[in-house]
């Protein structure tokens, strides 16, 4: 599952933001079931930030969101966040060495089950 929440930035505030975001994705990414993290700015407009996880499913996700240490160090910052769909469930996927595309099912078994604090 890919997550990216994306946010407009003014540029006396790039050094703030980037301090926090670091922050958040830290603690995002200390959370079972986070493979990967990164936050972007976008090369055509430095206004343009991202915060961008991957979650081996919803659920994770969803759990990760409950926890103390998110609550504190990541949420604020997603409060900041453009008011858009954030969680994506990957359809079709590609890696290196695989050659091929791989179609992954639309939604994660565990969609509309899991929620936060589970």
């Amino acid at each position: 599952m890919l997550v990216v929440t994306r946010y407009v930035v003014p540029a006396e505030e790039a050094d703030k933001f980037s301090g926090l975001a670091a922050a958040a994705l830290e603690a995002l990414t200390a959370r079972p079931g986070c493979t990967a993290g990164w936050v972007g700015r976008a090369v055509d407009d430095a206004t343009l930030w991202t915060l961008t996880t991957t979650w081996t499913n919803v659920g994770a996700y969803r759990r990760a969101l409950s926890a103390y240490d998110v609550k504190v160090r990541a949420v604020p910052l997603m409060y900041r966040a453009v008011d858009e769909a954030s969680a994506y469930e990957p359809v079709v996927t590609w890696s290196p060495g695989s050659g091929t595309q791989n179609h992954e099912p639309a939604r994660s078994v565990d969609a509309d089950a899991a929620h936060p604090g589970e």
